[in-house]
């Protein structure tokens, strides 16, 4: 059961260690490797059979400002341009000093991991997802997040970083100052354990997979299908809570308006950037594909029966062909193919008349220049070109991004704005840089907030331990 209770002269421990982190993704593997260079011990506990989490079923892409990867193929970028984007999307809801700590370490921390620990890193090209305004997404060569993790496990294991699998931190352990001492765990043969420690690092990502707090904090999602990891149930908002943290953004969150259904693949967004449309069942667009697909995924679910079908063509086809997920989604049945309109509208069930109204109405469009009535404009050498391809998708629930306020060094804040005394939060267990709702995400936010501000966690620990013991 998750609780916190008071260290008293019966508590004892199982083993000690300086620095206990809790989970095994992005966030906590960044913060173990930082840490450990920093001179400090550090056990990373996993409540899985091995490490996955949201960073395995992510896209594995990082938003960077400023790498050699840009330069080395002329993209000019910086982190004033970086941050004003995030600031931008997020209508400066979110603490600026976090976002602009983020942005500037943000190159140095993949630059680090390549280099490194040999994470083989390279930069997206082709297409500016929604509110970017530069090419800034760094990924691994299979442009997926399960590959990413693989790279970051290896390297914690390669560093002689204890990640302990199956092992689900379940209590904290506080003395009368709130600093956290220790941690209980529990196995899934019910056996438990316990280990004290000097931080408590919290990388166990939100409460998305715990239906009744989504019902609670983010109504708009409770019927929406959840694509996250089960194990986000929101440990670390509770623990917050009993300790006194300060709570920010429950009601922030990613969402997406690209999931297959009902084989639930995601569909990247590149397909609309790069010219594809979305129709409702009765074959009308209802919305600018390119205002975010965070935000798009409550546009869907108001639509009948939550439904919608992304439209593109063969060349938008091939490129997405790159994607895994896209690849699993073909194997899996879900993309349909029609030689022109009215085959595609067929084996989509839309109605085809409809269907060469938004088609007639694009090629008006992009002949004016004029943007339709939702903002959205249409190049010339984007317009689809049969044969043509659809996907019927539906709004998900990617993951949370409210939860524990933290510093521009990863410490957890209490109500009253101080840092509490040894603990910290990373990517999803903290509040994000999106805001107040799911129109403040910009692409990448998640895992910027997990690995790049988990390296900069990792290195503040260190610091502060190696500090302590100098005393």
């Amino acid at each position: 059961m998750i609780g916190v209770s008071y260290l008293d002269e019966n508590t004892t421990f199982g083993a000690e260690v300086p620095l206990v982190i809790v989970g095994a993704g992005a966030g906590g593997l960044a913060a173990g490797l930082a840490a450990k260079e920093g001179g400090v011990e550090v056990v990373i506990f996993e409540r899985d059979a091995a490490p996955s989490g949201s960073t395995a079923m992510s896209s594995g892409f990082i938003p960077a400002a400023g790498t050699r990867h840009q330069r080395a193929l002329g993209v000019n970028d910086s982190v004033e341009m970086m941050e004003r984007d995030i600031r931008t999307k997020n209508h400066d809801e979110a603490d600026a000093a976090v976002v602009r700590s983020l942005c500037e370490a943000s190159a140095g921390v993949i630059e680090w991991l390549s280099d490194r620990y040999g994470v083989p890193f390279e930069l997206v090209e082709g297409f500016l997802y929604p509110g970017h305004s530069a090419l800034r997404m760094h990924t691994t060569p299979g442009r997926s997040g399960a590959e990413l993790l693989t790279y970051l496990v290896d390297a914690a294991s390669r560093s002689d970083i204890n990640v302990l699998t199956d092992a689900a931190v379940s209590h904290l352990y506080i003395d009368f100052d709130r600093r956290v001492c220790g941690v209980g765990y529990t196995r899934p043969d019910g056996s438990t354990d316990s280990v004290r420690c000097e931080a408590l690092l919290l990388a166990c990502n939100g409460f998305g997979g715990n239906a009744d707090v989504v019902s609670r904090l983010i109504p708009a999602m409770k019927d929406a299908p959840y694509y996250g990891h089960a194990g986000n149930q929101g440990e670390a908002i509770l623990w917050g809570s009993l300790l006194g943290a300060s709570l920010k953004d429950l009601g922030a969150f990613q969402g997406h308006g690209s999931l297959s259904w009902p084989q639930q693949t995601l569909i990247s967004w590149a397909a609309m950037m790069e010219g594809g449309i979305q129709v409702n069942s009765l074959g009308t667009r209802f919305s600018n594909e390119h205002a975010g697909y965070s935000e798009q995924a409550l546009l869907i679910m108001a639509q009948p029966e939550g439904i919608a079908w992304n439209i593109f063509d063969e060349r938008i086809h091939q490129d997405l062909l790159r994607s895994p997920d896209y690849r699993s989604a073909v194997e899996f049945g879900a993309v349909k193919r029609g030689e022109d309109l009215e085959a595609l509208a067929g084996v989509a069930g839309i109605p085809a008349a409809c269907l060469g109204d938004v088609f007639s109405e694009m090629h008006t469009l992009a002949a004016s220049g004029r943007a339709d009535q939702f903002g959205r404009l249409f190049k010339p050498g984007d317009l689809l070109q049969a044969p043509f391809y659809a996907v019927r998708v539906t709004g998900a629930l990617f993951h949370t991004q409210g939860g524990l306020e933290i510093d521009t060094h990863g410490r957890v804040l209490s109500r009253d704005g101080r840092p509490m005394p040894n603990l910290y939060a990373v990517g999803g267990a903290a509040r994000g840089i999106s805001g107040s709702s799911c129109s403040g995400y910009l692409s990448g936010n998640g895992l910027l907030s997990a690995t790049v501000m988990g390296a900069i966690a990792g290195r503040a620990i260190a610091k502060s331990i190696g500090e302590g013991r100098n005393e």
